[in-house]
């Protein structure tokens, strides 16, 4: 009884916000989509965290501490804390053009850039394809949740249902300042109700050094430099390293949060701290996951997934473990409702302004952005109604497929006479070969013991240094 009076004030409290921030609303594309541009540095500081800090950081990460080990810890901090770099060395590029040029989606900076269609659309199919499974997440996530906080008597699929409804109701009514706004309460929450997981289970097991020396006792290769079975072999770390920092600024929820800093300052400032929460924040879920085989030694495959809810139902009392799975439900919450309002966005401005109805008034495209948000929920729970893989294995996929379009950024935000063409033909390529190497219709071998998203990445860099090269010339000639 006490789990759901704390899940029902917390999601009233969100949909509070939601209500709050359609009562500030002009009505118009730039403040639905984009909160007005005038987000400061507390509140983009944490809906930066809130948005990528989601089911993959709270039972992802935790199932990983139970496969693998301490080891997950330091790539994920280092690799997540190097790509904050990002929120200024492309997330100020993105907020000058953006100011300058009235831009509210990444494919539209595509455009301006390159004054070519086909390369926005191409750009703009793989944003949306690839974050789609990454999207599905969150309900899963949520889902697995519910399902073990009432010892099952909300099933799997109803709570990943009914999380999926409330995220809707207050994006739909709200927009992004409703995202940005609950972002901090749940960042927030997220980071308080993850220590304190972290130091009541400890407790519970005698303290940190017994905890470890249990868990160490079980599983030695939990505390290697390699993980168990020597998961992370040098090669695959370095791979892990790059694939968080060339995917972290191509999510489209957080490409958009360029766009809404009032000023450069609150992005100077995210690059600064963001690492600083990494370190801090990242070692509970994996820690945790490490002590899941104290009590729970023999679960594999998809089932490690469930060690925190089981951790935290195994050794803390009913009320508190309420008030701990709020934190994770903000995770799952702050990324789904960042993706639903970024996706939709995407296709009301892209496709439906550019090709359908050009003339749509700024009331019109909110209210397709609004309806797109309910459709694209809707396919995100069919995705989710069979989870088809590990939350791990479902993301390194998505972001694989993600830094495909890393290049192209890069060569639009800081090319000079960068042929489209080039960008088109490294996108494809690049995409051709993550299907490849996923189908195994490429073999592991030319991958050079990395992860394919090294291959991947050079090759459609080649691609576009290569065609700028030629392009030079031509012009020259």
């Amino acid at each position: 009884m006490i789990g759901y009076l704390v899940i029902a004030i917390y999601l009233l409290g969100t949909l509070g916000l939601g209500i709050f921030s359609y009562k500030q609303q002009t009505n118009t594309a730039e403040d639905y989509f984009l909160a007005n541009r005038k987000l400061g540095s507390v509140v983009l500081f944490f809906t930066l965290i809130a948005t990528n800090f989601s089911s993959f950081f709270f039972l992802g990460f935790a199932g990983e501490g139970y496969r693998i080990g301490i080891s997950y810890y330091p790539m994920m901090a280092f690799g997540t804390g190097f790509a904050a770099l990002s929120f200024y060395y492309i997330g100020y590029r993105v907020w000058l053009l953006g100011k300058q040029e009235n831009l509210i989606t990444p494919p539209e900076l595509i455009e301006f850039r390159f004054q070519n269609k086909p390369l926005k659309l191409l750009f703009l199919a793989v944003m949306v394809i690839f974050t789609l499974p990454y999207l599905a997440l969150q309900p899963i996530g949520a889902g697995y949740l519910l399902e073990n906080l009432t010892s099952g008597q909300v099933p799997y699929f109803v709570g990943a249902t009914f999380l999926t409804l409330v995220i809707v109701i207050y994006v739909f009514i709200g927009g992004m300042l409703s995202v940005a706004l609950t972002d901090v309460l749940q960042g927030i929450l997220m980071f308080v109700l993850m220590l304190l997981a972290m130091l009541v289970i400890a407790s519970n097991l005698g303290g940190f050094i017994e905890a470890n020396q249990q868990a160490y006792n079980i599983e030695p290769q939990l505390f290697s430099r390699g993980g168990v079975n020597d998961f992370f072999t040098q090669k695959k770390w370095f791979s892990f390293m790059a694939l968080w920092s060339f995917t972290l600024p191509m999510f489209p929820q957080m490409f958009m949060r360029f766009y809404t800093s009032k000023t450069p300052k609150p992005l100077k400032i995210s690059t600064i701290l963001y690492p600083l929460i990494t370190a801090i924040l990242f070692i509970c879920p994996v820690i945790i996951g490490m002590w899941g085989h104290i009590a729970f030694p023999d679960l594999s495959g998809k089932a490690a997934d469930r060690i925190l809810p089981m951790m935290l139902t195994e050794y803390t009392p009913n009320w508190l473990t309420s008030v701990i799975m709020v934190g994770a439900l903000a995770a799952f919450m702050s990324t789904l409702d960042s993706q639903l309002l970024a996706l939709s966005s995407i296709i009301t401005r892209d496709i439906y302004l550019s090709y359908i109805r050009p003339e749509a008034s700024l009331k019109e495209q909110t209210l397709i952005g609004r309806i797109l948000i309910i459709i694209l929920a809707i396919v995100g729970l069919i995705i989710a109604y069979k989870p088809p893989n590990t939350i791990f294995a479902i993301a390194t996929q998505t972001f694989t497929g993600l830094t495909v379009l890393f290049p192209t950024v890069i060569a639009a935000l800081y090319g000079k006479n960068i042929s489209p063409i080039s960008c088109v033909l490294s996108i494809i390529i690049g995409e051709l070969m993550v299907i490849g190497f996923q189908l195994q219709w490429l073999p592991a071998s030319l991958t050079f013991g990395f992860l394919p998203v090294i291959p991947v990445v050079a090759v459609s860099s080649l691609i576009i240094i290569f065609g700028s090269i030629c392009s030079r010339k031509t012009l020259q000639h």
